[in-house]
């Protein structure tokens, strides 16, 4: 049986993102009808910013830590575990300032671990997440994609191909849909603007 994680940024659920996030599932379940989908929405409960005992836990041997350690790193031991137990994953995000939203790099810093999502060796880093790929869904205002005027102020799809690829996940997509200040301003309406993307995202999720 295949599992899907489904992670929402954003923090509109009527946002582009979410939408084409949602149509990927659906099409995804009609393809794995036995699937499971795993839900979660970043922005609804966002993770708790890492800290210095965040820190001293996640790097005491699990044999030395305390009961405060523990408890300080379950957060994170339930989101990595979401990450090992799905085979596939789909992640919304709405560009803000050129980037990612901050929820989505809280949940970032809770999942890249040394030792559970990477390690370090006589080769150097090694992503743990092996096996796995992900599709990225990125709406923004503008259009940054690369060969755009503007592409080289699109700091999402590097930093998250690093990122990811980093913890083992290089079987990457993006699905971009650029513009979206088009249906802010009433210039196009939504479903004419997401009708491109939307023929992507299902195309990814078969």
């Amino acid at each position: 049986m295949s599992t899907l994680l489904q992670i929402d940024s954003s923090p509109s659920t009527s946002s582009l993102t979410r939408e084409l996030t949602r149509e990927f599932v659906e099409t995804w379940k009609g393809a794995h009808p036995d699937g499971k989908v795993i839900y979660r929405d970043l922005a609804a409960k966002p993770p708790q910013p890492i800290d210095a005992l965040w820190i001293g836990a996640a790097y005491t041997p699990p044999s030395s830590r305390t009961g405060e350690h523990t408890e300080t790193l379950a957060l994170s031991e339930q989101l990595i575990g979401e990450l090992e137990r799905a085979d596939e994953y789909v992640i919304g995000v709405a560009m803000h300032n050129f980037s990612i939203p901050a929820v989505l790099k809280l949940w970032i810093d809770q999942v890249v671990r040394s030792g559970r999502t990477f390690s370090y060796g006589a080769q150097g880093p090694k992503g743990l997440l092996q096996g796995k790929k992900a599709t990225v869904v990125v709406a923004s205002g503008g259009v940054y994609e690369s060969g755009t005027p503007a592409g080289a102020m699109n700091y999402i799809d590097p930093y998250l191909q690093a990122i990811l690829g980093f913890i083992g996940v290089n079987d990457l997509k993006f699905i971009t849909a650029g513009g979206s200040a088009q249906v802010m301003a009433g210039a196009v309406d939504r479903q004419t603007f997401l009708k491109a993307s939307l023929e992507h995202v299902r195309a990814a999720a078969v």
